[in-house]
């Protein structure tokens, strides 16, 4: 098998390594926390039905997600390079298996993530500015295609802080770390006022009477109606439920794409997944003990719009809640974004070098940042804002990432195999064990979205395929 690490290295020389650990954990931090957390558990309460289960699915998440972060560990400190998991798999399984993780990365996992939260934040930028949200329908056809404000907004946001990380690292790492820090306060805030402020605890102990009666909840224009869980269905349902809980745990790997630039890679990328990582899962599990302290179940599960951190927000702040969750999230969304874009290009960049991207992504400018891969990242998201289905490609996203996140891992016991010799800073915490763990429930979750979602793990899948007629022409042009 070719190994590319030593032309990364040459490459890499030219890369300035000024991110430290504390760098490194909040780009863990903000790139995890964008809006999924203020939103995807009423989803949750609809497909689980219960305050123990809805707890549950987020501890078991936060396990899932901790666990392939610990796996990580291992595979950063052998590759301390740019690229992070696209290098990981092409020296575990191949060049292959390398372009399809870094095909998938650019056409929906990265550049959709982007496109969704870019709008996201122009979404919640018209509660404030009505304006500049999506009510306001810029272009509209017959056929129902339409570019509204918030599409725009999102695309300005992309394009500034692209623009910014362009200029160098050191204005993304300040973005970074002004936003996370913003939005943690914000979070604690919400949570302290929830708890200590909130005067109705009825609803709490309410929630907590039945709390392990798994139930789907569904609603029609005549009632709310409620059906039991068991057995099977009740763990086909966990499964599903998990996706929501998984997505926005999502993106704690975006660290390892940037270890070209991160000062004593190979011991501060896996002590930068530890922190982050935990850091996240208990702050995600405090908001929605918070959502079980101010509302029933039936609520969380039927919140306007599916938003619960503002239905939360009314109860416990009136009519100012609104605009309190408004800020927040856009303070979210767009740290969190900064984070994808300041990562993302590194990958491209990385396979550039290795002749699977286009060429012009693997040069640094002047400032040692992969300035056009960065422009050509911010175009496609730009373009995926435009088309409106990056709320459908976020639907299977989730599948795609799962994958490729257990192959990875796979790849340990492959390179303890091929590579026994190779330096190991760091080894996986509890091997064989925990990653054998983290490939089964991840499998399982896989398996219950092909069962309950064919089409959306069927387009995910597809996305990935497609990939391949593209590798061979590279290949055959190479």
């Amino acid at each position: 098998m070719e190994n590319n690490s030593s032309t990364i290295n040459d490459t890499e020389s030219h890369f300035h390594r000024s991110l430290s650990l504390l760098d490194g954990s909040l780009l863990v931090i903000g790139s995890m926390i964008g809006s999924g957390i203020f939103i995807v558990s009423s989803g949750i309460a609809q497909t689980i039905g219960s305050a123990g289960w809805l707890i549950a699915v987020w501890i078991i998440s936060g396990f899932v997600t901790l666990m392939a972060a610990l796996s990580y560990g291992e595979l950063s400190g052998m590759f301390p390079h740019a690229g992070g998991q696209y290098v990981y798999l092409r020296e575990a399984f191949g060049r292959l298996y390398g372009f399809l993780y870094g095909w998938s990365f650019f056409a929906v996992i990265q550049t959709g993530t982007i496109a969704a939260v870019g709008v996201g934040f122009g979404k919640f930028t018209g509660y404030l500015f009505p304006p500049l949200g999506e009510s306001n329908i810029l272009i509209g056809t017959a056929a129902g295609f339409h570019i509204t404000a918030a599409q725009i907004t999102g695309m300005l946001t992309i394009a500034l802080l692209t623009y910014i990380n362009s200029r160098g690292v050191t204005g993304g790492k300040w973005i970074q770390f002004i936003f996370t820090f913003t939005k943690v306060a914000a979070m604690a805030a919400l949570v302290i006022f929830g708890f200590f402020f909130f005067s109705d605890h009825e609803i709490w102990q309410l929630n907590w009477q039945d709390a392990w009666s798994a139930k789907t909840i569904s609603k029609t224009a005549l009632a709310i109606t409620h059906t039991s869980l068991s057995g099977g269905t009740l763990l086909l349902a966990v499964g599903t439920a998990m996706v929501g809980a998984l997505f926005s745990s999502d993106a704690w790997n975006n660290v390892t794409f940037i270890a070209g630039e991160m000062k004593k890679p190979e011991r501060n990328i896996g002590l930068s997944l530890l922190i982050g990582t935990v850091v996240v899962t208990f702050i995600y599990i405090c908001i929605n003990l918070m959502y079980l302290n101010v509302m029933s179940v039936s609520e969380i599960a039927h919140a306007p719009s599916e938003i619960v951190a503002t239905a939360a927000a009314l109860k416990i702040f009136g009519s100012d809640g609104a605009k309190f969750i408004a800020v927040m999230i856009m303070v979210s969304t767009f740290g969190c974004n900064n984070g994808l874009i300041l990562s993302g290009a590194r990958v491209y960049y990385t396979m550039a070098r290795d002749g699977l991207f286009l060429p012009v992504a693997g040069k640094l400018s002047n400032k040692g940042v992969p300035a056009k891969a960065l422009w050509m990242q911010c175009l496609w998201a730009c373009l995926l804002c435009i088309s409106g289905q990056y709320s459908n490609l976020l639907d299977f996203i989730i599948f795609t990432v799962l994958l490729f996140y257990i192959l990875t891992i796979a790849g340990i016991f492959k390179l303890r195999r091929t590579m026994p010799d190779h330096p190991r800073p760091y080894k996986a915490f509890g091997y064989p064990v925990i990653p054998v763990l983290y490939i089964i429930l991840a499998s399982f979750i896989c398996v219950a979205m092909l069962i309950l979602k064919p089409l959306y793990a069927g387009l995910g899948l597809g996305i990935v395929l497609l990939g391949l007629p593209v590798f061979y022409f590279l290949q055959k042009k190479n």
